[in-house]
Order: C-alpha cells, then sequence, then structure tokens
C-alpha cells in the first residue's frame, strides 16, 4: 500500500462509500498554533489532533517527543473517530512533520492503512478542495493499540546501528555538524550518522520527490533496499518524515524516537561534529 495519497486521489476517496478519516496534524516547532489554524479553514470533516497531547509523551529523559502511552495514544484516536479497519489519511498546514509524525505512531501502533496527504493542506487547496471551519463531530472508533508493528531504536540501538549499518540524521546540515545548535544542549552528530535533512525530500511545492529520485537519493547515502537503515532528528518528528520518505522510495527504516533530544540530553554519550560521519 503506498504511504502517500494525493489531493486529487482524496477527494475521490472522500466521495466514496467508505470515506478514510481524516486526522489534522498542524504542528510546527516555534511556529503559530495549530489549533487557532485548524479552526480558520480544515479539510471538511477532518478532526484535529495536538501532535504534543496526543502523539508524544511528556518530555524528559527520553527526549522532547519520546512516545507516548500506547492507552492513552489509542483513546485520543479513538474520539478521532479511527477505527481499526477503517483507513486514515493524515495532514498539516506546511513542512509535512506533524503528519509523518501521526503516520508513524498509527503504523507503529498497528494500523495497517494509514497515509499521509503528499503536499498538505496546500496541495488540497491547488487542487481545488474547499476547507470548513465546521468542527465535526465523529463517532468513536474502535482502535487498539498493538505496538511494535514498525521497528524503533533506543540510543544503544542506534550508535550501534551507526557502526555496522546505515544510521541517517534528518536535521538541518549545519545542526549536523555542530556549526548550531538552536534547541538541544549540545551541537554536533550522533558518530557514524550520515547527513540526510529531510527538507531535501520534498519539491518546491512540498511534495515529496518522485519515488525514483528518493530512491537515488537515499541510495548514494547507503540507504538502499536490503541495507539495515535507522533516522534520527531533533526529537523524532522531522526523522518520522524521513522514515515516510524512505517508504516512498522502498526502503523500510528504524526511527531513533528519542532522537538527538535524548542523546545530547546524556553528558556520557559521544559527539561528533564536523561534515563527516566522524
Amino acid at each position: 500500500m503506498n504511504a502517500i495519497i494525493s489531493a486529487t486521489e482524496l477527494a475521490s476517496e472522500l466521495a466514496g462509500g467508505t470515506p478514510p478519516v481524516l486526522l489534522d496534524v498542524r504542528w510546527q516547532q516555534g511556529g503559530p498554533s495549530g489549533p487557532a489554524e485548524y479552526a480558520t479553514g480544515h479539510l471538511p470533516g477532518a478532526v484535529y489532533v495536538d501532535l504534543d497531547a496526543d502523539l508524544a509523551g511528556p518530555a524528559g529523559s527520553g527526549g522532547r517527543h519520546p512516545l507516548p502511552d500506547p492507552e492513552d495514544f489509542a483513546a485520543a484516536m479513538r474520539a478521532a473517530g479511527v477505527s481499526k479497519d477503517r483507513a486514515v489519511v493524515v495532514y498539516d498546514g506546511g513542512q509535512g512533520w506533524g503528519a509523518a509524525r501521526a503516520w508513524w505512531l498509527l503504523r507503529w501502533a498497528g494500523h495497517e492503512d494509514v497515509r499521509a496527504l503528499d503536499g498538505g493542506l496546500a496541495a488540497w487547496r491547488a487542487a481545488g478542495g474547499e476547507l470548513t471551519d465546521e468542527e465535526p463531530a465523529p463517532k468513536p472508533g474502535d482502535f487498539t493499540a498493538a505496538p511494535g508493528a514498525v521497528p524503533v531504536l533506543t540510543a544503544d540501538e542506534a550508535a550501534a546501528l551507526a557502526r555496522r549499518g546505515v544510521l541517517l540524521d534528518a536535521r538541518a546540515a549545519e545542526r549536523y555538524r555542530g556549526e548550531v545548535e538552536p534547541i538541544d544542549p549540545v551541537a554536533g552528530h550522533i558518530p557514524g550518522a550520515r547527513s540526510a535533512p529531510t527538507v531535501e525530500n520534498v519539491a518546491s511545492d512540498g511534495r515529496f520527490r518522485s519515488a525514483a529520485e528518493l530512491a537515488e537519493r537515499f541510495s548514494a547515502l547507503g540507504a538502499a533496499p536490503g541495507a539495515e537503515v535507522g533516522v534520527y532528528c531533533g526529537s523524532g518528528v522531522s526523522a518520522a518524515h524521513e522514515v515516510l520518505a524512505l517508504a516512498v522510495a522502498g526502503v523500510p527504516a528504524a526511527l531513533y524516537v528519542g532522537s538527538w533530544s535524548e542523546w545530547s540530553g546524556d553528558a556520557s554519550r559521544p559527539v561528533a561534529t564536523g561534515p563527516e560521519a566522524g
């Protein structure tokens, strides 16, 4: 099954007899309020999901966006109308990172039919899709969490993977090199990780590059089909978008959820700087 869906394909499915559940996951680090943006206009029938409250546990030693409690996550999804046998489409209003986090978590929790709207809200509007400010009252779903359907990495597992396989750092290249660190306590990267900024997976319109283009990009980084691949970022959000891009390219990948926010919070862990994997 495809991991993404186009705006025209989504419009067709929404007009069908069993439309997918729509989740609006607008979120941006330090950006505008997701609930406020949702209130001004969203896809008809879409339910807002709060990334910080519903798609992550409390920040702490496990990072800024650790895994949520499975039962809490499942309850939030049921309240949004998610059921195990009904398709789900997630979208956001900007980078695609919030939507990718929801896509990845639902897959991790065992939902088998989840796709992200390619290009998000902008692609929907460009295709002539309408928005509404009416907030739906979804019928509660029956989704239950079965964690572990897709692979995750601990800090130690990420370090080991960087040595024996391919660990991609999805943050901006200057953060990888250790030139700047606007959020976390230490600048640099996990030794052995390779720089692969998430922003390079999309075209100027916010849609993913073609599967062939993505496959070529990741192959050049060593992340080809058959390779053991993992991804991390600052807190496991933009890395989920990279895992999604890898899925489009046909390359399964594990996510280090704690990411740099967990790694850099432990002074005993090594840190590399500079443009090379180190």
